[in-house]
């Protein structure tokens, strides 16, 4: 450990900054503007800095390692119990020095500006595809005050299409342009998701970890550049059950006096790539992924006995557990039926 450790409160202008020994002595405590925080921060000697993980943290985390600083990253959750008493920046710099000096604290990985640029990508496109869901229903609303029903969904969404643009149809003249309007920034929605699509499958095909993920089945670009964007180095975990409950694939504990109480799943956790991984793990229970189940398999069994989403929660954890072995051990996903019938 450096001889120093320096707990940084980020903030959009002002930082504060707590410096302190191993054994708990304070050696300064400090406000500074944004500007003021890298050059004060050049004349340190190589120290442990220490920021929460979240906005720009990961920016500042390059920033000091660049300048020599040993860099750590702690999850907020993980700080605000050693907030005392009053919470203000101050207190808050203080926590994340005394939250740090624990020895089983968890940290958070910096990431590249490579991942944070596919991150970038992939949430505009996830964005965008929120968006354009709004539309979708805001057409669909529009036309059932006005009688025409449509169920829920983009594959409806030619038929409405086709009602708005006929002439014939008994439409008031604004209601037939405000549809008109939603029709054509729908439209250009889409495009602005197939653009995005597009680039996110070439980041895919670029690299060899992507590729790799996807000789797993139900694993496709997407959710391979959300596991190169958002998930960690695997050698941060042990074992891939450890990637699995990281992702939140698992249930909520309410155990105690050694009786284990397991209730719905934490939905802590990545969201993005555990949300990937069980759309993936859906396609295979479909009436065409089905036919790949080996008969006697451990998937075939719980078909059998348990609901269908479930079913995929569990089949998501398994990918996990896979995709950490694949990236860890530097090789493609073993045979289909071999891997599902393990």
């Amino acid at each position: 450990m450096k001889n120093m450790m320096i707990g940084v409160d980020l903030a959009k202008a002002v930082f504060q900054v707590h410096g302190a020994l191993p054994t708990g002595e304070v050696q300064f405590r400090k406000k500074l503007s944004r500007k003021q925080f890298p050059a004060f921060m050049a004349q340190q000697e190589s120290s442990m800095v220490i920021f929460e993980a979240s906005g720009s943290a990961h920016f500042w985390a390059r920033e000091m390692e660049a300048l020599g600083q040993e860099v750590k990253l702690i999850a907020p959750q993980y700080v605000r119990p050693f907030v005392k008493r009053q919470k203000n920046d101050a207190a808050d710099a203080e926590a994340i020095v005394i939250a740090a000096r624990q020895p089983e604290m968890r940290f958070v990985e910096p990431k590249t500006v490579d991942q944070q640029s596919c991150a970038a990508v992939f949430r505009g496109r996830e964005r965008l595809v929120h968006q354009r869901t709004a539309d979708v229903n805001a057409l669909r609303t529009l036309l059932y005050e006005h009688g025409y029903v449509f169920p829920v969904g983009m594959s409806h969404l030619n038929r409405m299409t086709a009602l708005v643009q006929d002439e014939t149809v008994d439409l008031h003249t604004l209601i037939r342009e405000e549809c008109l309007d939603l029709l054509a920034q729908i439209a250009e929605k889409t495009a602005c998701i197939i653009e995005r699509t597009t680039k996110l499958k070439t980041l895919a095909a670029e690299s060899d970890r992507a590729r790799r993920l996807q000789t797993m089945p139900g694993v496709g670009p997407l959710t391979a550049v959300a596991v190169e964007a958002f998930g960690p180095d695997m050698a941060e975990f042990k074992t891939g059950r450890n990637f699995a409950a990281w992702l939140g694939l698992v249930p909520r504990q309410h155990s105690s006096g050694g009786k284990e109480r397991l209730g719905r799943m934490t939905k802590a956790g990545q969201a993005d790539i555990r949300r990937l991984l069980i759309i993936g793990a859906m396609s295979r229970l479909n009436w065409l992924g089905q036919r790949t189940i080996v008969e006697g398999s451990w998937l075939s069994h719980m078909l059998m006995r348990k609901p269908k989403m479930l079913v995929a929660t569990a089949l998501a954890n398994k990918m996990a557990r896979q995709i950490w072995a694949m990236l860890t051990k530097n090789r493609d996903d073993r045979d289909p039926a071999i891997a599902v019938g393990a």
